[in-house]
């Protein structure tokens, strides 16, 4: 099996077309065993004088051999999910677990490690080694390393359930999403909606042999009809089947009711943080975060919020004014987004979808590499003819002065089976080999957007545009880094709340002229954004971000809340209700079930670390403000940007970092002007 299995080959990018469903289990459980194996021999070998190529180097080998063959499964399941594979990818998760917990409670490595720590060697360490030894000793303190026999037992069983329910959690959402659509067969339902999405709609249809339109609960679907139908009960309809999936309310209610893995989740995490002596696991997950204690999050975000209100009180007021002009006195959550679209048109008369015209994918990513290529001073080719999982998928390389620096994977639009939202992944580290040779980055870069129709190129809203930029910058992190160790190369090591800085930090070009320039043309006459959309659309950019704010600081203060106060005898959503009583200022009805389809906290990394995002806009803001100062497009700002904070994954504080391309601590006033949400800005 092991010479015809992919997964068991080395490879320079994953053979994605050659991987099944029978290949995984037997490739995982081989890697590890190998793998125990080999972590025995160097114990043996090291000895109580372990060297870092002999302990660190050869645990890099082994670490990278696993992430080799468990990284393309992860991936082919969240974008091409099928039940095979799904049963292949949850079968490993035990025994991935357990390794894990294994390797973190394993005392004669921790010794090694500790014994490495206190070597002469480790005089003569660089800042990125030793931030490693640290970060290590950390882990394995945080792995239960100091616990006795039986709680260390409950631990690795604790870490294992707790991966299942995780993806339980996703797959129970993916579920829920597609379980539910909306034949239409009379286009005059549809009245108010762009051609682009009623083309989206009839492909829908006719991929399921039906005639007419199909919506669905993808998001690209489920946008259009929020932003520009006039049906308001099509409206209606859509937002209560999208704001209860995987709950016990809705078209669907019970049917993958995510309500009792939040529960298990919740109560097995606080369970987790117990027993790692923590009092809570908000308390646990902020060990290896740059903010230093609950009240500093917590504070942090309540002084946002105060900040922000009064805007988002009045931006609802104007919205409340306008749909009752329209003859809607009785704003809903299903009418604030398409009053929001009306209002903005008129006040600016500049809508998303004429600007989406100005946004054909192919302009938007040649823009946005001439942005980079002229702040990095980096080149990036597309390349052909190599093995992927979509035909829509694509592959480009990044090469500094001519020489290679590293890869990414672009697949860009939604599909069946496919997760929502955007995300990246690491596919491959930035590394040294123990045989001294570089082995280059390569990064997966996911979206779901609108899909291009049929002799039109695929064009994105300026929110889409945003998001690819905000992913890119992660993208960045990953491939530009220098740091040649594993463990704190590219966004490896870096502090949770600060890893959404140079993402963020991204999304400014396309808010700047210069950037809109290089990234807008007409699909049609190429003919650049003109000057007065331009104006608009600059004009018309705090619209409602005071509602927008508070948006954010709910699930920030909802998330943070829940992991801190769990056990206090509130549900889930009675702590929902008390943050919405101090940050919302629009309530959703009492069947919406947000938390259910919350897959950031309940099944990715963001568990008490959601307020991570509103924590690295003020630095990222921050750090913009000094190409504000020196020129948005000004090479030499951004060659200390990539040196300071790109080039440095890991390897230092994050403050520390910020300290040195800022010259100073970051400051809250950056992200409120930009915002529009400062005095000046209500001035």
């Amino acid at each position: 099996m092991s010479a015809n299995n992919p997964l068991l080959q080395s490879h320079d990018l994953p053979p994605f077309s050659a991987i099944r469903a029978e290949h995984v289990l037997p490739a995982i459980e081989q890697i590890l065993a190998d793998n125990r194996k080999a972590i025995a021999d160097i114990l043996e070998k090291q000895g109580n004088n372990p060297t870092w190529a002999g302990l660190v180097l050869a645990m890099d080998e082994l670490n990278d051999r696993l992430g080799a063959a468990w990284s393309p499964v992860s991936h082919l399941n969240a974008v091409c999910n099928s039940q095979e594979l799904r049963e292949a990818y949850e079968s490993c998760l035990p025994a991935l677990s357990a390794y894990s917990t294994e390797l973190g409670q394993n005392r004669a490595l921790f010794d090694a490690y500790q014994a490495l720590a206190n070597s002469p060697e480790a005089l003569s360490f660089d800042v990125a080694q030793k931030t490693i030894i640290d970060h290590a000793l950390r882990d394995f303190r945080l792995s239960g390393i100091d616990l006795p026999a039986d709680q260390q037992q409950r631990y690795a069983e604790v870490q294992s359930t707790l991966s299942e329910l995780g993806s339980r959690f996703s797959n129970q959402l993916l579920d829920a999403t597609q379980a539910w659509t909306k034949h239409v067969t009379d286009e005059a339902a549809l009245a108010g909606l762009t051609d682009s999405a009623k083309a989206q709609m009839a492909a829908a249809a006719q991929a399921k042999g039906l005639d007419g339109w199909l919506i669905t609960l993808e998001f690209p679907s489920y946008y259009a009809v929020m932003t520009y139908a006039s049906d308001r009960a099509l409206r209606e309809e859509l937002y209560a089947a999208y704001c209860t999936r995987a709950s016990d309310q809705g078209p669907n209610a019970g049917q993958f009711d995510n309500g009792p893995v939040m529960e298990q989740i919740l109560d097995l995490r606080q369970e987790l943080a117990k027993l790692l002596g923590y009092a809570n696991f908000a308390e646990l997950s902020l060990a290896t975060k740059m903010a230093e204690s609950s009240d500093q999050v917590l504070s942090f975000l309540r002084d946002l919020a105060k900040r922000s209100k009064p805007f988002a009180a009045q931006d609802l007021a104007q919205l409340k004014a306008y749909a009752a002009e329209q003859g809607t006195p009785e704003l809903a959550s299903w009418d604030a987004g398409y009053f929001g679209e009306k209002l903005r048109e008129q006040r600016y008369s500049v809508s998303q979808e004429t600007l989406r015209a100005y946004f054909p994918i192919d302009k938007v990513l040649s823009g946005l590499f001439a942005i980079v290529q002229r702040l990095y001073g980096i080149e990036i080719t597309e390349l052909k003819g190599f093995d992927s999982w979509h035909p829509d998928v694509r592959l480009f390389e990044i090469k500094e002065n001519g020489q290679h620096v590293g890869r990414f994977f672009f697949d860009l639009y939604a599909r069946a089976n496919k997760r929502g939202g955007a995300w990246m992944d690491g596919a491959r580290d930035h590394r040294r080999t123990a045989a001294g040779s570089l082995q280059s980055p390569v990064a997966n870069l996911v979206c779901n957007f609108t899909p291009a129709t049929p002799g039109k190129s695929a064009l994105l809203t300026h929110d889409e545009v945003t998001t690819l930029f905000h992913e890119f910058g992660h993208g960045l992190h990953h491939l530009l880094t220098r740091i040649e160790h594993a463990g704190v190369s590219g966004i490896n090591g870096v502090a949770w709340d600060a890893v959404e800085l140079p993402s963020q930090f991204m999304e400014n070009w396309c808010w700047e002229p210069e950037g809109l320039a290089l990234i807008s043309g007409h699909y049609e006459t190429g003919e650049p954004l003109p000057q007065d959309l331009l104006d608009k659309m600059l004009a018309a950019k705090n619209f409602q971000s005071g509602m927008m704010m508070v948006r954010q600081l709910e699930f920030s203060l909802f998330d943070f809340e829940l992991h801190a106060t769990h056990g206090d005898g509130r549900s889930v959503l009675q702590v929902l209700e008390g943050v919405r009583d101090e940050v919302t200022v629009m309530r959703p009805p009492a069947y919406n079930r947000f938390p259910n389809s919350f897959a950031h906290i309940f099944a990715g990394g963001y568990a008490a670390g959601y307020y991570s995002y509103k924590w690295a806009e003020v630095l990222s803001a921050d750090a913009f403000s000094r190409f504000e100062e020196e020129g948005v497009l000004n090479a030499e700002t951004g060659r200390a940007f990539r040196e300071a904070i790109l080039a440095r994954g890991g390897s230092r504080e994050p403050m520390v970092l910020f300290v040195d391309f800022r010259g100073r601590e970051p400051s809250i006033d950056a992200l409120l002007r930009h915002c529009g949400l400062s005095e000046d800005a209500a001035a």
